[in-house]
């Protein structure tokens, strides 16, 4: 039987919709919002509001921005002749978290994956080719996910860029600085031995 009513039962609904939210913590986020004042209630569906109404893909890189171009692509700072592909903004921020890239980006908005019925022209290749050719860009960082669909992708990307001037390099994998082989598991050491390097 539900004790709450309606109304607190689709707010829970509504929150077990989002991922990784489960039954106890929509309620629990339910809980939270009928116990807060109305004001920060509100404040909450005004920012839910707000990045539907004025977030949009960058004209550039298709980075999520609420401008006509993202933050970085405004950046003087990164060099546009470097571009690290990746499959989606979270994956742009995981890079960026890492301080370690001063180039440009440019999210193809997923990745091909043939089982779930999105093929190259539902992502953004078009984009990124052209903007290959019409800029002066000299090499293509392929971040996608270390994944049968993430490497597929970037084979494809690999291929209708071949022939261009831009050199086309991929994340390293393998083994961290710091870590032991012995609680290494299994695909991490192999990506370590295939991509092994000169001493």
């Amino acid at each position: 039987m539900n004790p709450y009513g309606p109304v607190v039962e689709n707010l829970i609904d509504q929150f077990q919709a989002l991922p990784g939210i489960g039954r106890k913590s929509a309620e629990r986020l339910a809980h939270h919002i009928l116990q807060t004042t109305a004001d920060d209630a509100l404040q909450l569906a005004r920012a839910i509001e707000q990045v539907k109404e004025q977030v949009r893909p960058c004209s550039v890189c298709y980075n999520l921005t609420d401008d006509e171009t993202c933050r970085i692509c405004s950046d003087s700072r990164r060099d546009p002749q470097t571009v690290c592909v990746v499959e989606l903004p979270r994956d742009l921020t995981a890079v960026e978290s890492a301080g370690a890239f001063s180039g440009v980006y440019h999210v193809l908005q997923g990745r091909i994956s043939p089982l779930e019925g999105v093929g190259p022209e539902q992502l953004t290749i078009d984009a990124l080719m052209k903007r290959v050719k019409q800029t002066p860009v000299t090499e293509i960082v392929m971040a996608t996910n270390p994944t049968l669909e993430g490497d597929g992708t970037a084979l494809f990307l690999s291929n209708l860029l071949e022939g261009l001037p831009v050199k086309i390099t991929r994340l390293a994998r393998g083994i961290a600085a710091g870590s032991v082989l012995e609680f290494s598991n299994r695909e991490v050491l192999a990506d370590a031995m295939k991509g092994r390097q000169p001493f």
